[in-house]
């Protein structure tokens, strides 16, 4: 008989997610958790103040949840995802790469704790967050060492050892990999929608993926992640009745992380997270020209805020970013499906 853990796995997290909202949309307007807008941003998304945020919360416990409701489903039918779990290796990866992303969502509440109830508007200072990030991510990669992570796969080059001479200089450049991707989904949270429908599209190639690599514990994870994001586009999508807040987009930057890692193939994220990377990269462009030249070559950044500026409505901008992500995530499916 088919297993049916992965699909458990997202219909609960759907459910769960989006079920919440009507608990946790209308607590967060008591507590008058409501984003503030700053002058900085579009000037029509000042019609949006007030909208609460940290609604990230339901995207965690609908993950959590399904997780829960997957592995007792799969140990009492005798299921794969319980029987992997029952493997040192394969468990301590599961659970190192749901505790980083709970750890970057708590980075992300207290920097809306911040915000929202200290009310100071930027939060964490950039210095505390990259501090933080950093120790989190370098915890997990010495996690991932310790539990025997000794290679990386490359397509076309097979499986890399990373555990002497050049090969040790993959700890470094993936230290920077999961600070750069976490942060980039943070950014990516600009408009209603659009963070939430990129990663669910991120999820659905990694949910495929680690089919084809009888991963079934990153399968259930990337099914989870999907079903959660579905239900909180629920709530999400224009007009937003909820913010995630960096409760939330931290939370989705760690899994999506996590899930490259869980199947051993980080390096796919380049092309999976496309969109997520032209995000961070248009920031990055924007910063660095602007103090060269005192001029912006993008309208504003990130990206979508470019496109909001030239007139694109937030339906299209997420219609088309989500379909670059699609885009991106088929390439990065190509060396899995082939075995390149």
């Amino acid at each position: 008989m088919k297993d049916l853990t992965p699909l458990i796995a997202a219909i609960v997290a759907f459910v769960t997610t989006a079920g919440l909202g009507y608990i946790i949309i209308p607590y967060l307007k008591r507590l008058k958790f409501g984003q503030t807008i700053l002058d900085i941003g579009p000037k029509w998304h000042k019609d949006k103040q007030g909208t609460p945020t940290m609604g990230g919360i339901m995207m965690i416990a609908g993950v959590l949840l399904s997780l829960a409701v997957a592995c007792t489903y799969s140990a009492i039918s005798g299921g794969r995802f319980a029987a992997e779990l029952k493997t040192s290796y394969r468990l301590t990866v599961f659970l190192a790469g749901l505790v980083m992303a709970l750890c970057m969502s708590a980075i992300g509440f207290m920097d809306d704790y911040i915000k929202v109830v200290k009310k100071r508007n930027l939060g964490l200072t950039a210095r505390q967050k990259t501090f933080l990030q950093l120790f989190i991510s370098a915890m997990y990669l010495a996690t991932l060492w310790i539990a025997g992570m000794r290679t990386t796969y490359i397509p076309f080059a097979g499986a890399v050892d990373v555990s002497r001479g050049i090969g040790l200089i993959f700890w470094p450049i993936a230290l920077m990999f999961i600070y750069g991707f976490t942060n980039a989904v943070n950014l990516t949270d600009g408009i209603d929608g659009l963070a939430s429908t990129v990663t669910l599209v991120v999820a659905c190639a990694f949910m495929l993926g680690s089919g084809f690599l009888y991963s079934m514990n990153i399968n259930v994870m990337s099914a989870a992640l999907a079903g959660a994001c579905v239900g909180f586009v629920f709530w999400n999508a224009k007009p937003a009745k909820v913010f995630m807040g960096d409760t939330g987009s931290m939370f989705l930057g760690g899994m999506v992380v996590a899930v490259s890692f869980g199947i051993g193939r980080p390096i796919l994220l380049i092309f999976a997270g496309i969109t997520y990377l032209l995000e961070a990269l248009s920031d990055i462009i924007q910063v660095a020209y602007y103090k060269r030249t005192k001029k912006r070559l993008f309208k504003m950044a990130p990206l979508h805020h470019h496109f909001e500026m030239c007139g694109w409505s937030e339906q299209k901008i997420v219609y088309v970013f989500s379909g670059i992500a699609a885009v991106g995530c088929a390439v990065a499916l190509l060396p899995i499906i082939f075995n390149w």
